[in-house]
């Protein structure tokens, strides 16, 4: 038999018939599976044609593997992912949270760049940040190419074009300019943030992130034995899960190294841990330098479900339990049904906390209700509260928060903003800014920061002994300079860290 595409009379209709393989043959077919009727038999043989052109060129693909929907390929494929917990957690809350809701009833076939468009766009109408909108993309776009390269569609929908259209505006995702703080700035910062804490943790843990440049996680998880006479050695880091666990992992990028420190910033830290003598934690085993923060009033010891217990009974993340209770619209029907069941079979009261304090910071309580009052002067909004200033007590200076029944009416003082917009990771940033202002050499900044340049050259750059010293030099006056302007503010601190380096500077 020929190995040409040929028609058949279907009596009222032609179909093209071409040859797939050895004794198998395919029909010409739609996006959908369907066979295509064609009127005349020179249409229905051009057709078959063409077919079969795709078959010798290897560019052809079953029209009905297309039919795979969405949702059941994304499912199969996160399954398949062998990642880091951290990024299994985020496909998983991207999938769940902004994928699904859109595609999971679309078949792979059917879903077309003009969809991903509408979707996109109606990310945008909800609010969402346009950084939030790229990364949820990227994952559609993977997922999607995964599909690609099995065979089940021809092109990737997600793909974004090039070139199309004139951009209004600036830069399409520039993102607001990170705030940063002079080194008084930090010193207040801290201060401010350990008076919210009632002890030195809060103190120490933000000086350091402000001369170091560490990031969150690594902070959280420095474990006192690396800890060392000038200098610290970051050889893990503390990833927040959803379901309130903290994982024990490597730094950012496999990101090892020691971060030389200035002497008096040794001391700080190991008067610090001779002060508090924390001991291993019950989660992991081993001794951190920076405890966890325990709930007032005994909140904490409260009975009853947790969201994380809801989201495993309902088989989700804890992201998709809280966007049922906060934005049920989002959510797939059959999974907000699920999260319902689960709250009911559960009891689940939302609000009402439970479980043993942390042994940890948590990145979210520690930037909503200490560094952000310390670095404001204000509580944030949150729930049904709104923004509200910090009650203070006027002396001793700089203010005491009021705490307790009544603190309010007790209160005469507030906090003045110090750099309105500064979060944690903005520490990171002044550091980097720091040192440039100190003239600190490329190479030694990527060092403290975690970066790797993989250009010519930053290879045949080199660190010398004399260039951490100066930094080391530049850091001290930096600090000693911050110290001396708080001094004339005022000789005394209610933080008792803070209060013995002003003792010792006067």
């Amino acid at each position: 038999m020929s190995t040409l595409g040929y028609a058949e009379n279907r009596g009222t209709y032609f179909r093209g018939r071409y040859k797939i393989g050895p004794g198998k043959y395919g029909t010409v077919s739609d996006s959908t599976g369907a066979t295509i009727k064609f009127r005349t038999k020179r249409d229905a043989e051009q057709a078959a044609n063409d077919e079969e052109a795709k078959v010798r060129g290897g560019t052809w693909r079953d029209p009905s593997v297309g039919q795979t929907t969405f949702g059941a390929y994304a499912s199969r494929w996160y399954s398949a992912q062998d990642l880091a917990a951290s990024t299994m957690q985020n496909y998983k809350q991207h999938l769940e949270n902004h994928l699904l809701p859109k595609f999971e009833e679309m078949k792979l076939g059917e879903i077309f760049a003009s969809d991903v468009a509408r979707w996109e766009k109606e990310e945008k109408t909800v609010g969402y940040a346009l950084s939030s909108l790229k990364t949820w993309r990227t994952t559609l776009h993977l997922v999607l190419e995964d599909a690609r390269e099995e065979g089940l569609i021809t092109a990737n929908p997600a793909t974004r074009r090039r070139g199309r259209g004139k951009r209004a505006g600036r830069t399409h995702h520039r993102g607001p300019e990170k705030v940063i703080t002079s080194p008084l700035g930090l010193l207040l910062i801290a201060e401010r943030a350990a008076l919210l804490s009632g002890r030195d943790d809060e103190f120490v843990a933000c000086v350091t992130a402000g001369y170091t440049g560490m990031r969150w996680g690594e902070l959280v998880g420095l474990e006192t034995e690396f800890v060392r006479r000038g200098s610290i050695r970051v050889e893990w880091q503390l990833y927040e899960l959803d379901e309130g666990k903290l994982h024990r992992c490597p730094p950012k990028d496999d990101s090892y190294r020691d971060i030389d420190l200035p002497d008096w910033l040794s001391k700080l830290l190991f008067d610090h841990v001779d002060r508090a003598t924390p001991q291993p934690c019950a989660c992991h085993g081993h001794t951190y330098v920076f405890r966890g923060l325990g709930s007032a009033n005994k909140a904490a010891h409260r009975p009853g479900a947790k969201l994380v217990d809801v989201a495993r009974r309902a088989g989700v993340s804890p992201a998709t339990a809280s966007a049922v209770l906060n934005r049920p619209s989002v959510v797939a029907e059959t999974t907000r049904q699920s999260v319902e069941r689960a709250i009911a079979d559960l009891g689940y009261v939302r609000g009402a906390s439970s479980g043993e304090p942390a042994a940890h910071w948590r990145r979210s309580g520690f930037a909503t209700w200490l560094f952000k009052p310390a670095v404001t002067g204000w509580y944030p909004k949150r729930g049904p509260n709104e923004a509200r200033p910090v009650p203070l007590l006027a002396e001793p200076w700089p203010g005491v928060p009021a705490r307790g029944r009544g603190a309010n009416s007790r209160a005469n003082a507030s906090w003045v903003p110090i750099a309105t917009g500064l979060t944690p990771h903005g520490l990171r940033h002044t550091h980097k800014t720091r040192m440039r202002e100190l003239g600190t050499p490329p190479k030694l900044m990527d060092e403290r920061m975690g970066h790797e340049d993989g250009s010519v050259q930053a290879r045949y750059d080199h660190i010398t002994r004399e260039m951490r010293a100066r930094l080391m030099e530049g850091l001290t006056g930096e600090w000693e300079a911050a110290l001396d302007a708080r001094h004339a503010m005022c000789a005394r601190s209610p933080v008792a860290a803070l209060d013995e380096l002003l003792r010792a500077r006067a």
